[in-house]
């Protein structure tokens, strides 16, 4: 397709990377509506392309992220990180195997729902979370955090993302860290989510898409990589709340664009 020119694939990661980077994440929540409704990828193809475009996107953020939180402050906070990869990493698989599983217009439909989720949490975390924290035991969190990793591992592998959106608040209201904590916290676990649910797509006759894709992925990535640090640095200028409030209304016509696809 045309439209996956390589200077049209750079552009669509720059993109991505930048919306990504104005809320602190990568940006595969808006990268996959753009492989399904612009570039013009399938249902499954576009997952697993998102799946590895974040794997790749994730891991280059973790130097970053050792110079804002040493890793040996992350390491004593391994509770949490077992806690929620107890679930996520079956999550993963199951979410990855049941996507394998479904017709095309099902998945439409089952991502644009998310999307959705995707704009409330990312609202509620940055207006309420801050405000909200439980005080568990030790049995409590160990099973909520089970429940919530898992949960966090289908959609991140139904949707192809790292699943931060979903992690950062979960890890500040079940173990009350706070937000810069909670983000290195949060990579540590997606890592190995994802790379469960990539192990389960592996296995579909479909994961050809990255051979058959490489330079389109390869242009994608740098841009992306490039928009991250880019982002990061425009939300220095722009007030955070009018962002939130644009990006979550980007991410609802997302919803409604992927939803009537065809």
């Amino acid at each position: 397709m045309q439209r996956r020119s390589d200077v049209s694939s750079f552009l669509g990661g720059l993109s991505v990377g930048s919306l990504g980077g104005l809320i602190g994440l990568g940006g595969a929540e808006f990268r996959l509506p753009l492989l399904i409704s612009f570039y013009g990828f399938v249902a499954v193809q576009a997952v697993i392309l998102n799946k590895v475009m974040s794997l790749v996107v994730v891991a280059s953020a973790i130097p970053l992220r050792g110079q804002v939180v040493d890793f040996s402050e992350v390491w004593s906070h391994n509770e949490v990180i077992f806690t929620l990869l107890a679930g996520s990493l079956i999550g993963a698989w199951l979410g990855a195997d049941w996507v394998t599983k479904l017709a095309n217009r099902t998945l439409y439909r089952l991502i644009a729902g998310l999307l959705v989720l995707m704009a409330v949490v990312l609202l509620w975390s940055h207006y309420f979370a801050g405000d909200v924290q439980f005080e568990l035991s030790f049995q409590e969190r160990l099973i909520f955090g089970i429940l919530a990793g898992f949960a966090i591992g289908v959609v991140a592998s139904v949707m192809g993302v790292a699943g931060g959106e979903l992690l950062i608040p979960t890890i500040m209201l079940l173990f009350g860290a706070d937000i810069i904590l909670a983000g290195s916290l949060a990579i540590m676990v997606s890592l190995p989510t994802m790379l469960a649910g990539l192990a389960r797509y592996r296995r579909d006759p479909r994961f050809i898409v990255l051979v058959e894709q490489k330079r389109f992925v390869l242009w994608m990535l740098l841009g992306s990589i490039v928009g991250v640090a880019l982002g990061a640095w425009l939300l220095t200028l722009i007030p955070t709340d009018y962002v939130l409030m644009v990006l979550a209304g980007l991410l609802l016509l997302s919803a409604y664009k992927v939803y009537h696809h065809d």
